[in-house]
């Protein structure tokens, strides 16, 4: 399944997907920000980036919330 978006070539995240994924360091529910295109957790204080439709559950990648 894919929300591509002529005018944003890349692919989109299956929201489907947020059912089974959790924070890798909290363990507590994500949520999607699709303005910033990344999973975020916000007891963690991170967001977790999603390239080519894939989210990248990588602490080490992760950005840290302002």
């Amino acid at each position: 399944m894919s929300d591509a978006n002529p005018a944003n070539p890349e692919p989109g995240f299956d929201r489907h997907m947020l059912e089974a994924l959790v924070c890798p360091q909290t363990q507590t529910t994500l949520h999607y920000d699709a303005e910033r295109h990344e999973l975020v957790s916000k007891p963690a204080g991170l967001a977790f980036p999603i390239r080519n439709g894939i989210p990248v559950m990588l602490i080490d990648e992760a950005r840290e919330l302002d």
